[in-house]
């Protein structure tokens, strides 16, 4: 049975308006540094202030993102993850929260070894929401657009400051969820996003669209939260939270939960 998972993500964009607030998007990366602790700080991200969480599939070559991301891949991978660890981490979190939207974020290759339809089936039954893809194209997504959409779970589209007008159009046709606007040209975690650059490109989108939109890429610091989300409706904090996780993934775990959770706190809109 498909999940209701298109009402997840609006409802929690609803409640984030209700509340005259901002969206705070956090991303780990599945197995990173081991399955177990990964599982514990994906389930804790609620507690500490993320409204929605991306969650990477590990992939050997993520061609979009920089060294703290390829690195949390890398420890993943060598702990022994996999499609099917990706998943379970994502069911047991969703036994324990109904509410908050869990979005599945990498690379096609993975999902295409897997299998498109039963990934789409499997993904939607885990209780995940969405699906952000860097590396299919809207003109070459439908064999993976299609079945997932029939499964429930949203296909979330990215914008760059380069797109076009007429590039756009075929952006957000078929897109779901939210729209990711990507902050800066480059890979991730690399050098902070210019709040004020983004504005045309934000105005644009809104004109064009009723989906929220969210920003990434280039969100390091809490000041850089919070001249991002003075204009998007959330925004997403990635390669700041796994290189904390990267620092510490042979330290004290205690310690280790602590720092994410400040950080996440500190990024809070």
């Amino acid at each position: 049975m498909a999940k209701t998972t298109q009402n997840r993500i609006a409802a929690r964009f609803a409640e984030l308006r209700s509340q005259n607030r901002k969206g705070l998007v956090t991303f780990i990366t599945a197995g990173d540094p081991d399955a177990a602790t990964s599982q514990a700080i994906l389930n804790d991200l609620p507690h500490w202030g993320a409204d929605i969480i991306e969650l990477g599939m590990p992939f050997s070559d993520p061609m979009a993102d920089g060294p703290a991301i390829q690195d949390a891949g890398t420890r993943a991978l060598k702990a022994g993850a996999n499609m099917k660890q990706t998943l379970a981490l994502a069911k047991a979190f969703r036994a324990k929260n109904e509410k908050t939207p869990l979005i599945l974020m990498g690379y096609y290759n993975p999902i295409y070894s897997y299998g498109v339809e039963k990934f789409a089936k499997d993904a939607a039954a885990a209780g995940v929401d969405g699906l952000i893809i860097v590396d299919l194209p809207p003109e070459e997504d439908a064999e993976l657009r299609e079945p997932a959409q029939k499964a429930g779970l949203d296909i979330i589209r990215l914008v760059t400051p380069t797109t076009d007008d007429k590039r756009l159009d075929v952006i957000l046709d078929g897109a779901g969820g939210f729209i990711y606007v990507v902050a800066i040209a480059g890979v991730t975690g690399t050098v902070s996003a210019n709040a004020d650059a983004l504005k045309p490109l934000l105005e644009r989108l809104r004109k064009r669209t009723k989906l929220p939109v969210a920003v990434g890429f280039g969100i390091n610091t809490p000041a850089d939260a919070r001249a991002m989300a003075a204009h998007a409706d959330a925004v997403v904090v990635g390669s700041a939270i796994v290189r904390t996780i990267g620092a510490l993934q042979n330290g004290d775990k205690d310690k280790l939960s602590l720092q994410v959770k400040d950080l996440s706190k500190s990024m809070q809109g």
